[in-house]
């Protein structure tokens, strides 16, 4: 399985309406990369902060940091 094949699944995966056969090609393909493992895994937690409302406070450092990509990046033309 690729990661594009993965990820064209990711949705079914997470609402676990894949077959058993499936979840098992799925779960082989996350023992083996890590990218996808972080996209399951990140994924899920956004669904799960989305549903419980929950306002989540970022690190100054981290707000700072961002808050400067997006000014420079918005400087040279969004």
């Amino acid at each position: 399985m690729t990661c594009t094949e993965f990820l064209a699944m990711l949705d079914d995966m997470i609402d676990n309406t894949v077959s058993r056969e499936m979840r098992a090609d799925l779960q082989e393909h996350l023992n083996g990369c890590e990218h996808c493992e972080v996209t399951l895994n990140t994924t899920r937690k956004t669904i799960e902060i989305y549903r419980s409302h929950e306002i989540y406070e970022m690190p100054t450092n981290l707000r700072d940091r961002l808050h400067k990509a997006i000014m420079e990046r918005c400087k040279k033309g969004c």
